[in-house]
């Protein structure tokens, strides 16, 4: 019951929203090349969904954004396992980790471009780094704060340090480090728009939405094309939902019992 009423809330504001742009463009309230009314919009987004090139950099986007999503994925997670079942190496590792996640992905361009030729590997290194941390940091966190009186019960009964981590400490961390995977899907996907904007080059929709505004630029068609960023970003949490619930179901009932 309470899914559909989040769903119309979702959809009143959204449509909300539209008749607010379009309401502010159609007064006059500001200049209408700088902003184009909703109906402008959404007109050329629809234009845009049938649109063989511009499906081609949706697909090129994609494919980048979950090649270096699951990259991440393999990597943060096995390695925020080891250092938080190990607590001399989380320690020894805690510094470098402060240090290096601060580091904005876009500032590591210059080098990216240098260290691989393809650009799907460009922006694919680009995703991994900038999604690595917020997957890294929630298995970390997720697996300290594990209730230590499970894991002593359970060593109570002869089970070794293997036997913990698999019965207690991974399914109480899971829904943490999938709340980590929908973090660092949307900061994957602002990364490798990010990316395509600043190094140019190749497909995609970064690529698509700079092309728009060269030669004077049509401000609709490029408010176009972010609008369907938005819509995928939309799709790819709404799925990562899906699944997570359908792996944690008894997470699921147990949150929406005590809500």
């Amino acid at each position: 019951m309470i899914a559909p009423r989040r769903l119309l809330l979702g959809a009143a504001g959204v449509v909300g929203a539209i008749l607010v742009v379009e309401a502010v463009n159609r007064l006059g309230l500001v200049d209408g090349d700088a902003l184009p009314a909703a109906s402008t919009i959404l007109s050329e987004a629809g234009r845009l969904a049938v649109d063989g090139d511009f499906l081609v950099d949706v697909g090129d986007t994609v494919r980048a954004w979950a090649g270096g999503l699951a990259l991440a994925v393999a990597v943060a997670v096995p390695l925020g396992v080891l250092l938080g079942a190990v607590p001399l190496l989380g320690t020894a590792s805690r510094f470098l980790v402060e240090m290096c996640r601060p580091i904005p992905s876009v500032a590591l361009i210059p080098l990216v471009l240098i260290m691989f030729s393809s650009v799907t590997q460009q922006k694919m290194a680009l995703i991994f780094y900038a999604s690595l941390w917020p997957i890294l940091i929630n298995t970390l966190y997720a697996l300290r704060d594990v209730d230590p009186v499970a894991k002593e019960s359970l060593r109570a009964f002869g089970f070794g340090e293997g036997s913990v981590l698999w019965r207690v400490s991974l399914p109480s961390a899971g829904p943490f480090i999938a709340t980590g995977v929908r973090i660092a899907a949307s900061v994957g996907l602002v990364v490798v728009i990010s990316a395509e904007l600043l190094a140019g080059g190749g497909e995609g929709i970064g690529v698509f939405l700079m092309e728009s505004q060269s030669g004077g630029g049509d401000t609709d068609v490029m408010l176009a094309g972010a609008c369907w960023a938005g819509v995928l970003g939309l799709a790819a949490n709404a799925a990562l939902v899906g699944l997570e619930r359908f792996a944690f179901r008894w997470n699921t009932a147990r949150v929406e019992g005590v809500s």
